[in-house]
């Protein structure tokens, strides 16, 4: 047989369920694979992984055939997922479509098969039709397959690290006619059976194997050290076959097959082979090689109870449309088996077309003794692929994977909460190393996809990224002794009046003149009945100077009217003490209101408070955040169903003063009844005092950011509670700042998944995240010029 057509040669007889019929009599069940993202796993994990497969297959019928098939095949990134509206995202879905890209897609393959012993004969034609009439001949023994399936495929969905789910007919018929095929698109064609290649349409093919146990080194492992990311003080894991994974970059796929044969047959075959062995192990250097290895296996059989005696063939198939490439191909799969101290093997001829033929789902059953290993299911399932490549949300913040760069969707908010019970989210990392950045690439994501920012900066690092959007943002700044223009008295009609308007005004004055004291239940009731009165008797002008001279005047009766103990508000305390913030009091100036100025935030998605000029006054800079949160309460948290994040920039230097911490705990509490997420940057963990208000806020914080930090990161473990593979993570950290494609790393942590992404961005959105040097001086120069930061972005960038 020297060509094969599909059409005349169609190896389904039918397909019911996920149960594929084939021409030869086999019986498969077919399932695609979820597996972990690539780099998320430890050694343990790959441990644990290992255990569930075995836990999972041991038990499966004798005759049983599985066979893991991981397909990866060289795409063209299509950027179909990316948004592609507004300037700054018209830019990066162009930097990024049509990048070339490794896919991958993982299989798992059950096969009852029409020969229960799996004696096959060296080369058998696998489209030879045996019987059109097996679904209804097979009925009794495919339902007892299928439950066993069912148990085993549930054993593996219950560890939690892999899901299986079944294919449907259609799935099946896909990869069916894109294996035949040769993963050609566009065309249909046929397969050219050649002596010397085998070529179907546009692909050259090739093949290499491992088809017996003299092919295997001392040992296989269930992960290995990943050289290109340990380091002298930390040890990243990898999988032990995973360099024939997605890391090899080329179109291939790994077939692993394996023959579940009865305990006790292959048993009397070692020892038969032992016995042949010992006759003539004086015969020559290699036979008492081979006697040593099987010997070995023989060892490990009879001391371990749970042993599985298995045949096994793993190979990998790969494919150019230039056949000369095919050898350097072949040469990195041969370095990448040495490499576990695995020699390969590199059939020919009749040879490889079998091994290739052979690797289809339906055929796996025919392989020859000559072609199998033999040693114990632990040590074959050593050779799996448990990983894939970064999975994409989605809907999300766009960062990019660590393997080829590719924008990843990451659900950072998770409207379901899956991962994730808090989304407030924490920033860490030393001055220099991108955190603006980073915040400006998740800020600018969130706010047009229709979420509402607050940030409250120390810093000015969000202007440029603002004025990109010149009707949907104000900036309100902090000037040496003025006001911001907040009143948290005003009101527009009565119908403000609502008692959660009360409750915010009452915790906004207690904030202010009882910060030192827990608040009780009696006190929150009078000064509420006491804010009740002063609206009722005052119509309008309402403002703290006004409330204050309310009391003031009313201080004899106020009381008694309202039928008030003195020790549920003590009128000379209160006037003692806001007496600062009135009349010609030291800070009056910051409620001297002519004119309440949030309406000018109500309509605006993007809101910056700048406190440049107020970080080192620890009264003014407490009470800028009451009124900002006053602000932010009457407008912001008005709609409880939209979005909204706010960002407290440069917070270690609002976090010198113990009230300034207590205040910025309110908005922990606050946030939870609304639609809404917290963040805050920081340089280092240690800038967060460590006390109860810090782990309260820690405890919250559930979505973790930390760039490069050449100190280590040890303090960030302890106070996060990290595992040792986040450390590992952390660790191993590599910045790229030269070349064409320049990007950062960073450690993301959502929930209890983690891993280490990359961040790589156009030109134009490099350009908007400047926040300093004189790239950005450039930019701000010539937008002083034409009013319009889209502009001056892409003049700047057009000379780049």
């Amino acid at each position: 047989m020297n060509k094969i057509s599909l059409a005349s040669h169609y190896p389904i007889v039918d397909i019911q369920d996920n149960a594929l019929f084939a021409n030869n009599g086999n019986v498969v069940l077919c399932y695609q694979g979820l597996l972990p993202e690539i780099y998320s796993l430890s050694s343990t994990d790959f441990e644990d992984i290992h255990g569930a497969w075995f836990q999972a297959i041991k038990s499966l019928p004798s005759g049983t055939v599985v066979h893991k098939q991981d397909i990866y095949l060289k795409e063209k990134f299509t950027a179909e997922s990316l948004p592609n509206t507004t300037f700054l995202e018209k830019a990066t879905h162009h930097y990024f479509k049509d990048r070339t890209y490794i896919t991958h897609r993982c299989f798992l393959f059950f096969t009852l098969t029409k020969n229960k012993a799996l004696n096959n004969a060296k080369f058998i034609n696998p489209f030879k039709k045996v019987n059109a009439k097996i679904p209804k001949l097979m009925d009794t023994a495919v339902h007892s397959f299928i439950g066993s399936i069912n148990d085993s495929i549930s054993f593996i969905n219950n560890s939690r690290k892999m899901k299986f789910l079944p294919l449907d007919g259609k799935e099946i018929k896909q990869l069916t006619n894109a294996f035949f095929n040769g993963f050609n698109e566009g065309f249909d064609t046929d397969i050219l059976l050649n002596k010397s290649n085998i070529n179907i349409g546009e692909n050259y093919f090739d093949c290499l194997a491992v088809n017996s146990e003299l092919c295997f080194g001392e040992n296989v492992y269930s992960s290995k050290t990943n050289e290109k990311f340990t380091s002298d003080d930390f040890v990243f894991h990898q999988g032990f076959i995973d360099g024939l994974g997605l890391t090899l970059n080329e179109n291939h796929i790994v077939n692993q097959i394996i023959y579940l044969d009865d305990k006790q047959k292959w048993r009397k075959l070692l020892d038969k082979k032992i016995e042949e062995l010992n006759k003539s192990s004086n015969f020559g250097s290699m036979n008492k090689v081979v006697l040593k290895k099987i010997q070995h296996i023989q060892n490990q059989i009879n001391s371990d109870d749970s042993a599985r005696v298995i045949r096994g063939h793993l190979n990998v198939m790969y494919w150019h449309k230039d056949v000369d490439r095919l050898e350097q191909i072949g040469s990195k799969i041969k370095t990448e088996f040495k490499e576990l101290d695995i020699t390969s093997y590199y059939p020919r001829g009749e040879e490889r077309k079998n091994y290739i033929l052979n690797s289809y789902c339906a055929f796996a059953s025919n392989f020859s003794n000559e072609d199998l290993y033999v040693t114990d299911l632990k040590h074959a399932l050593c050779l799996l692929i448990n990983n894939t490549n970064y999975k994409s949300d989605d809907t999300g913040i766009i960062f990019n994977d660590r393997e080829h760069n590719i924008p990843v969707l990451k659900d950072i908010w998770d409207e379901h909460k899956k991962r994730i019970k808090a989304r407030n989210f924490a920033i860490f990392a030393p001055t220099g190393e991108g955190k603006s950045f980073l915040a400006n690439n998740i800020l600018r994501q969130y706010f047009e996809s229709g979420v509402r920012i607050v940030i409250i900066d120390l810093g000015g690092s969000y202007t440029k990224f603002a004025k990109l959007y010149p009707d949907k943002y104000t900036i309100l700044r902090y000037e040496s002794g003025k006001n911001l223009g907040i009143n948290p008295f005003y009101i527009s009609t009565e119908a403000d009046l609502t008692p959660e308007r009360l409750e915010d005004l009452s915790v906004f004055l207690f904030e202010l003149f009882a910060s030192d004291h827990k608040v009780t239940k009696s006190q929150s009731v009078a000064i509420k009945k006491v804010l009740l009165l002063y609206y009722e008797k005052v119509r309008s002008c309402h403002s703290l100077d006004s409330f204050y001279n309310f009391i003031e005047q009313h201080k004899d009766n106020l009381l008694e009217q309202l039928k008030i103990k003195e020790e549920y508000f003590n009128i000379v305390n209160f006037l003692h003490i806001m007496s600062e913030y009135v009349g010609n009091g030291l800070y009056s100036f910051l409620f001297e209101v002519s004119e309440d100025q949030t309406f000018k935030i109500e309509d605006k998605r993007l809101i910056i408070f700048e406190l440049d000029e107020v970080k080192d006054n620890k009264e003014i800079l407490s009470v800028m955040l009451k009124l900002i949160k006053s602000a932010i309460q009457r407008t912001i948290w008005r709609n409880r169903a939209e979005k909204g994040i706010i960002l407290f920039d440069e917070f270690a230097k609002q976090l010198k003063f113990d009230n300034v911490l207590e205040s910025v705990e309110f908005y922990y509490q606050a946030i939870r009844k609304q639609n809404g997420a917290i963040g805050i940057i920081l340089q280092s963990i240690n800038q967060l005092p460590n006390n109860s208000t810090s782990a309260s806020i820690l405890e919250n914080t559930q979505v973790i950011y930390s760039l490069n930090n050449e100190k280590g990161y040890n303090e960030l473990v302890k106070r996060l509670n990290l595992s040792s593979h986040d450390l590992n993570q952390l660790k191993s950290i590599k910045n790229n700042l030269s070349g064409p494609r320049k990007y950062t790393e960073m450690f993301i942590k959502i929930g209890k998944e983690s891993n280490i992404f990359r961040l790589e961005v156009p030109k134009e959105v490099y350009a908007a995240y400047l926040t300093d040097g004189k790239e950005n001086e450039a930019i701000m120069a010539i937008y002083n010029e034409t009013q319009n930061m889209e502009e001056a972005i892409k003049q700047f960038t057009s000379k780049i």
